[in-house]
């Protein structure tokens, strides 16, 4: 009777901590906040700005535009607590901004991490949401919550492959009778093809862009394999020689070849999970395939060029950006179902 009451004072929460996003859903409620994982602080007090309120969309409109002695910052890298302190103060005005506790009592929250983190990172991620204002704290690798998300049939005596691929992770898992079989976790993801763009434009076209500049030219013109129309689209950043404002028309070809390398890398460790597999699951793969989930996945094509790679289906997951949040709160509607996959601090 009292955990019923206390459900419904305090509900529990489902948070999936990304490098660029951060997406906080209330159990039997869904998604409820959806805002970039940027904090900015005064460069020498390490204070947020506003007063607590530059956090978010608010902090990201200041990247690349803010004067010396301010800071806009991502608390995370890599999908873990790269900035304590700020990581802390960013989930505590999310929290807030949820509005979900009431007398005093702190929400139980299930929140998202990649599968090949330290214990020390793992510990970190609790750490900074319980002093940012919840309750018991528990994790649930991205692979296991997006294979959720995604309705794979994860409980069946078949392999179910999945490349969860975010901002500053991807993350490879084979799942069968409810756990994971196989898993690989590699810090090369979409900040990797940004990465990428800017020094393929510094080298081929003496032009120095910023990350938001090449994030950008990656979604508008983007692909992993060649597209029926090339794309082309205009980019303003400075002349390395000259140290002057320049424009440049860059093409999808261009953008292909700058992303090749990175493609490579994700090719490798898909193929490294099949070779960790018993022949009976690495032949289920052959037939049930791959399925890419993350905003990373959503570069145009990519389907197209990891069955080319791999020789078997791949599809991509419906709003592949929100999978592992929609996963992680269907984990949260069923606490009790999904438990024992959780870690927990206790």
């Amino acid at each position: 009777m009292f955990a019923q009451v206390r459900h419904q004072l305090c509900p529990d929460l489902a948070i999936d901590l990304g490098t660029h996003q951060t997406r906080v859903a209330v159990g039997g409620r869904g998604l409820i906040l959806d805002e970039p994982s940027v904090v900015a602080v005064d460069s020498e007090s390490r204070r947020i700005l506003g007063g607590g309120a530059a956090v978010g969309r608010v902090a990201k409109q200041m990247i690349g535009r803010t004067p010396d002695g301010i800071t806009a910052a991502y608390p995370i890298r890599g999908s873990v607590v790269h900035d304590f302190d700020l990581c802390e103060a960013m989930l505590g005005s999310f929290l807030r901004k949820t509005g979900r506790s009431k007398l005093g009592l702190k929400p139980r929250v299930l929140m998202t991490v990649p599968g090949a983190i330290s214990p020390v990172e793992r510990r970190a991620v609790t750490n900074a949401a319980e002093r940012a204002g919840a309750g018991d704290v528990f994790l649930i690798e991205q692979s296991r919550a997006a294979a959720v998300g995604a309705g794979l049939p994860i409980s069946e005596p078949i392999a179910n492959w999945i490349c969860q691929i975010g901002a500053g992770t991807t993350d490879i898992a084979v799942l069968s009778l409810g756990d994971i079989v196989v898993r690989r976790a590699r810090r090369v993801a979409g900040e990797a093809f940004d990465e990428a763009i800017a020094a393929y434009l510094r080298r081929e076209y003496s032009l120095k862009v910023g990350s938001r500049t090449a994030e950008r030219i990656k979604h508008e013109i983007g692909s992993a394999d060649p597209l029926d129309e090339e794309l082309v689209v205009e980019v303003s950043g400075i002349d390395t020689a000259g140290a002057v404002p320049r424009k440049a028309v860059i093409t999808s070809e261009d953008v292909r070849e700058a992303i090749a390398p990175v493609l490579q890398i994700m090719t490798e460790e898909l193929r490294a999970t099949v070779e960790s597999c018993d022949p009976e699951l690495a032949a289920d793969l052959a037939d049930v395939g791959l399925v890419l989930s993350g905003g990373g996945a959503q570069l145009r094509r990519l389907p197209e060029y990891f069955e080319r790679q791999l020789g078997v289906p791949v599809r991509l997951v419906d709003d592949p950006a929100r999978v592992v949040i929609r996963g992680t709160a269907l984990c949260v509607d069923h606490f009790r179902q999904w438990r024992p996959y959780f870690e927990s601090a206790a």
